[in-house]
C-alpha cells in the first residue's frame, strides 16, 4: 500500500486547522495597509471557531516597526458569533505588522470537562490523571519559563494526591493564583494555526487627529483705499499678525487657499459673476498666470522668503501650515504653454475648459493625466517637493476626485517614501465609492457628508457608518463649513446652530475644520446658492477679529473652549471609540468617548460624554439612557460628570435628565472625573 508523504492542497488560500476569517483591521482583505496613527488604540477581531465543542482561544500578536512583538488576548464577541475581540494602542510611527493566533484551550476543555464529569459523578479519576497528563506535558515545552513550568508541576502534584477526593484536589487547583498567573502568562496551546500576515500604516498624530483653520492670506490684513476705491491685498507679514488669534483659539493646522499667482483670462467677479473689474482678485484656484504656476507665490503676498518667515512664526505658535494642491490652469498658467499636452485639446483645437452642464468655468482648464504621465505625474511631484522644502508637511488636495485614482497613489506613496510626516487631505465632495478609494490609495484625511448631516438621526447612523465600516481606511475630517458650502442649517440657525456644529464635529471627530469667519456667525446665503454672499473666493474680505471678541459677538472663546477639551481629553482625539446611546427625545444626541487606563499615558481612565440638542431653534428637556458598558463602567454605576464648557458639575447613572437651551448652551460636554463605589 503506498503512503502518502504530504497533503496539498488545491486552494491558493487553504483554511487552516482552526478556521481564521474575517480578520480586522483590513483593507480589501490586506491588499493596502489598515490605518492608524502613534496614540491611536486600534480594536483588533476576527471570526474564529472549530469544530465539535472543545475550548479554543485567539491572541493578537503584534509586532512594532522597530520589532518589539507583544501579544494580546483576545476575548469572545457576543454570543453566537464566534468573535474575538482585542483592543491595542500603538505607540511608534511606521509599519506594524500583526497576525491572529488561534489554538485549541487544551486547559480550559479539561477545566470545563473536570466541571461536569466530577458534578454528573462520572470519570472522576480519569480527569484528574488526564490533568496529570495536561500540566506535566506544558511543563515541559521548551519556551516555557522555568517558574511557569514550576507552577504547571505543582498543580499536576496536587491532582495526584491519592488521599483528597477528586473534588478537593480540582478545588484546589481552581483557587490557585498562582497557576492562574502562569496560563494567563503562557497558556497551553495546541493546534496552533496562524491568520495571515496584515499591515498598519501608524503615522504622526496630525495624520489623524488635529483641528484645522482656514484663512485666506490675501484678506488677513487688506485695507480699502477709499481713493482709488480699490483694495490692497493682504501679505503674508499681515497675515503673520493672525497667528495668534489661531493658536488662541486651539487650532493645530491653519490651511491657506491657494497662494500662487492667479489668471486673467476669464476671471470670475464678485459672487462668481463672469465679468470682472480691473481691482478684483479672482479666484485662487484660477491657478498661473506670467507670473508663474503651482511652485510660485502670488506677489501681492509676498516673497518665498516671507512665506517661509510665515510658516516658522506659525510653528513657533505651535500651528502647522497645510497648503492647498489645486490641480489644474488659468488659461494664463506657464504649463498651457510649455505643455499643452497635459491638457484636453477639442475638435476645434481649444483647450477644453471645466464644466458641468449646463455650468461652465471658462477660467480654469483641467490637467489631463492620460496624455503623458510620466511628464504629468514627475512635475506635480516636483511641485510638492518644493513646497516640502519650504517647511510644508500637510497639503490639502483640491477636487482629488476628478484625478485618477492610480495617480494618487503613485503620487502619496512617492512622497511619504522619503517624507512619511506629509499628509494629504482630500477635499472630496462625491459619491462613496471614490471618496472611500482615495483613503484606501494614500489619502490620510477626507473631506466628509458631515456639513449634511444635521438630525440626530442623520448623525447617529452616519457616525456608526464611520466607526463599524470605514475606520480602517477612510479618516473623517468634520468639516463645520468651507467658502463653498453654508448649509441652510446654519443659514437659518444662528448663533445656536453654529454652536452645535462646532461642539459636534470638535468632539465626535478626531480631526475637525472651520473656515474663517465662521466663529462671527457669518451666514448669510448668496440667493439660490448653498454658498456664503460675497463670498471670499471672489474678492477680500476685512474683519475685526479684537473687536467681534470685545463686543460678544465672537464664538471664539467657546472654539477655545472645544480645542482645550480635545487637547485634555485624549478620548476626543480618536474616532474608533466613539459610540451612541439612547434619549427620549428625537432632537437630542447622545455618544461617548472612552479610553481605558492601560491606553492612555497618564494611567487614567478617560471618558467624555456628549448631549447636544440638535434644533437650534428650541429648548429640549428629556431623559437620555447610557449603555455604561461603553463607558467602562459596571451595571448600576453612578459617576461625577464635569461640564468642560459650563464647568458645572453632575450627578450621574445610567438613566440621566437634561435640559438644554439652545439659546444658552446647546451642548453638554462632559467629563466622567469620579465613580462612586
Amino acid at each position: 500500500m503506498n503512503k502518502v508523504n504530504a497533503i496539498t492542497f488545491r486552494s491558493s488560500r487553504p483554511i487552516g486547522r482552526l478556521p481564521i476569517l474575517q480578520v480586522k483591521p483590513s483593507v480589501d482583505e490586506g491588499r493596502w495597509p489598515a490605518k492608524a496613527y502613534a496614540g491611536e488604540v486600534i480594536d483588533f477581531g476576527a471570526t474564529v471557531f472549530r469544530e465539535g465543542h472543545d475550548a479554543l482561544a485567539a491572541e493578537v500578536v503584534l509586532t512594532s516597526p522597530s520589532g518589539k512583538t507583544s501579544v494580546h488576548r483576545m476575548v469572545a464577541g457576543a454570543p453566537g458569533t464566534d468573535r474575538w475581540l482585542a483592543k491595542a494602542r500603538l505607540t511608534e510611527i511606521g509599519t506594524y505588522r500583526f497576525q491572529i493566533r488561534a489554538f485549541a484551550d487544551d486547559f480550559e476543555t479539561w477545566h470545563h470537562n473536570t466541571e461536569v464529569k466530577l458534578a454528573a459523578g462520572v470519570d472522576q479519576d480519569l480527569m484528574m490523571l488526564e490533568g496529570i497528563k495536561l500540566f506535566t506535558f506544558a511543563a515541559g515545552e521548551k519556551d516555557r519559563a522555568m517558574a511557569n513550568s514550576h507552577n504547571l508541576l505543582a498543580a499536576a502534584e496536587i491532582l495526584g494526591e491519592m488521599k483528597r477526593s477528586p473534588e478537593d484536589r480540582f478545588k484546589v487547583v481552581n483557587n490557585d493564583s498562582s497557576l492562574a498567573a502562569a496560563l494567563r502568562e503562557h497558556p497551553i496551546r495546541s493546534l496552533v494555526t496562524l491568520s495571515d500576515e496584515f499591515k498598519i500604516l501608524s503615522e504622526r498624530e496630525t495624520a489623524g487627529s488635529a483641528a484645522w483653520y482656514e484663512f485666506f492670506v490675501r484678506s488677513e490684513g487688506a485695507v480699502f483705499d477709499e481713493k482709488k476705491q480699490t483694495w490692497n491685498s493682504g501679505t503674508f507679514k499681515t497675515a503673520t499678525q493672525r497667528l495668534k488669534g489661531v493658536a488662541e483659539m486651539g487650532f493645530d493646522v491653519l490651511y491657506l487657499p491657494p497662494i500662487h499667482p492667479i489668471g486673467t483670462a476669464h476671471r470670475k467677479g464678485p459672487n462668481n459673476s463672469l465679468v470682472a473689474g480691473a481691482a478684483d482678485p479672482g479666484s485662487p484656484w484660477a491657478v498661473g498666470s506670467k507670473a508663474g504656476g503651482h511652485d510660485t507665490v502670488h506677489p501681492d503676498l509676498g516673497t518665498e522668503a516671507d512665506f517661509e518667515s510665515f510658516v516658522k512664526a506659525a510653528e513657533k505658535l505651535g500651528i502647522e501650515i497645510a497648503l492647498d494642491l489645486a490641480l489644474q490652469a488659468s488659461p494664463d498658467h506657464p504649463w498651457v504653454q510649455t505643455n499643452p499636452e497635459w491638457f484636453t485639446t477639442r475638435a476645434d483645437g481649444t483647450i477644453a475648459y471645466a464644466e458641468n452642464p449646463p455650468k461652465k468655468y471658462q477660467d480654469i482648464y483641467p490637467i489631463n493625466f492620460d496624455n503623458d504621465p510620466v511628464g504629468i505625474y514627475h512635475e506635480v511631484l516636483r511641485v510638492v517637493n518644493k513646497w516640502i522644502s519650504l517647511g510644508v508637511k500637510i497639503f490639502r488636495v483640491d477636487n482629488p476626485h476628478t484625478k485618477p485614482l492610480q495617480f494618487w497613489e503613485w503620487l502619496i506613496g512617492e512622497v511619504n517614501a522619503t517624507n512619511p510626516e506629509v499628509v494629504f487631505l482630500a477635499e472630496a465632495f462625491t459619491r462613496p465609492a471614490m471618496m472611500q478609494a482615495l483613503g484606501r490609495v494614500g489619502f490620510q484625511q477626507s473631506y466628509t457628508y458631515f456639513t449634511w448631516r444635521n438630525t440626530k438621526d442623520e448623525l447617529v447612523s452616519y457616525f456608526n457608518e464611520l466607526v463599524a465600516e470605514t475606520a480602517d481606511f477612510f479618516r473623517p475630517n468634520f468639516w463645520v463649513s468651507t467658502p463653498d458650502i453654508l448649509t441652510q442649517y446654519l443659514q437659518f440657525g444662528g448663533r445656536p446652530a453654529h454652536k452645535i456644529r462646532a461642539a459636534i464635529a470638535a468632539t465626535a471627530g478626531a480631526s475637525w475644520g472651520m473656515y474663517a469667519g465662521y466663529e462671527l456667525v457669518e451666514s448669510v446665503a448668496r440667493p439660490g446658492a448653498e454658498e456664503h454672499i460675497n463670498s471670499e473666493k471672489y474678492e477680500y474680505k476685512s474683519r475685526n477679529w479684537q473687536q467681534a471678541v470685545a463686543q460678544g459677538r465672537s464664538l471664539a472663546p467657546y472654539i477655545a473652549k472645544l480645542n482645550q477639551a480635545r487637547r485634555e481629553n485624549p478620548a476626543l482625539r480618536q474616532l474608533r471609540n466613539l459610540a451612541t446611546h439612547w434619549s427620549d427625545d428625537s432632537a437630542i444626541l447622545v455618544y461617548s468617548k472612552h479610553l481605558a487606563a492601560e491606553h492612555t499615558d497618564s494611567g487614567a481612565s478617560n471618558t467624555v460624554i456628549v448631549v447636544a440638542n440638535t434644533d437650534p431653534h428650541s429648548v429640549r428637556e428629556t431623559t437620555i439612557h447610557l449603555d455604561l458598558s461603553k463607558l467602562g463602567l459596571p451595571e448600576g454605576a453612578s459617576f461625577e460628570v464635569v461640564d468642560q464648557i459650563t464647568e458645572k458639575t453632575f450627578q450621574w447613572s445610567a438613566h440621566n435628565f437634561v435640559r438644554l437651551d439652545a439659546f444658552i448652551e446647546p451642548v453638554h460636554v462632559l467629563k466622567i472625573t469620579r465613580i462612586y463605589d
